[in-house]
């Protein structure tokens, strides 16, 4: 992110901004939890059409 003038308000400095944990979660959420889903849900179909488990639960066995 690119540095911006400290900016005040009735003459107190504004914190610079940062990634909070909510963001952290919320990217998970958006972004990591839909791959995880996709992914399994290909692996799964692969198991299913042509009989080779691909998956990490192959490992498990």
């Amino acid at each position: 992110m690119a540095r911006t003038k400290t900016q005040t308000i009735s003459g107190e400095t504004l914190p610079e901004p940062r990634i909070t944990l909510t963001a952290v979660w919320l990217v998970f959420l958006w972004i990591g939890l839909p791959i995880l889903l996709i992914g399994g849900l290909l692996d799964l179909a692969m198991q299913f059409l042509f009989g080779v488990c691909t998956g990490l639960w192959c490992f498990v066995d």
